[in-house]
């Protein structure tokens, strides 16, 4: 969950650039920390809404292997999906700049950052709990999942605020313009093997 959070939030299309530009634009290195606490709040919307509600079907223990397998294809299938097709929707072009929440849940949520952490959560909300109630899989399926949702995102926020600080005290923006990345590939890949790993973890278990 620390390594995904770090690499979501080293991301530039997470949106750690914009704490860049309101940094310089203001003119004062509160602004990065300021910008980086409505993207985190985003992003974590973004992960909870996907992750909670696969996290309560850990307590069809029946079904749970079989939720597991269909969780990790969906995975797989959107990275082959994000790989084909790597535009965004225009609908992110009307976002105000005020608006940095709604901008990082719509980000997250549109390049399928909350899928990524599916197969890896569920697989650490059934391990050696096939032994009691429902209500109680239930229940500590939703607390794991928080868990993972707040670790996830406080290791995406650590990893971009370090990002955006370095770019806007040390490297400059020469840096962005030398130095860009453009991730889109190498993100729908990671969630093809993200997939394909909880596949296989599912499978194994």
């Amino acid at each position: 969950m620390i390594a995904l959070g770090a690499y979501h939030g080293c991301n530039p299309g997470m949106g750690w650039p914009l704490a860049v530009s309101n940094a310089m634009f203001e003119r004062r290195d509160a602004a990065v920390i300021a910008t980086l606490g409505p993207l985190a709040v985003g992003h974590f919307l973004a992960m909870a809404v996907v992750v909670l509600p696969f996290s309560v079907l850990v307590g069809l223990v029946d079904w749970s292997q079989a939720i597991r397998v269909s969780a990790a294809l969906t995975v797989v299938a959107f990275g082959v999906y994000r790989l084909i097709d790597r535009r965004h929707p225009r609908a992110f072009n009307r976002v105000r700049p005020t608006q940095l929440t709604l901008w990082s849940f719509l980000i997250a949520t549109a390049h399928g950052a909350g899928l990524m952490l599916v197969p890896i959560s569920l697989g650490l909300c059934s391990t050696g709990q096939a032994h009691l109630a429902v209500a109680d899989l239930m229940r500590n399926g939703l607390v794991t999942a928080m868990q993972v949702c707040v670790l996830h995102t406080a290791a995406m926020v650590t990893a971009g605020g370090v990002m955006a600080w370095a770019v806007y005290r040390y490297l400059g923006l020469q840096f962005l313009r030398s130095a860009w990345l453009d991730l889109d590939r190498a993100w729908a890949l990671s969630l093809v093997l993200t997939g394909v790993v909880g596949c296989g973890a599912a499978l194994a278990a």
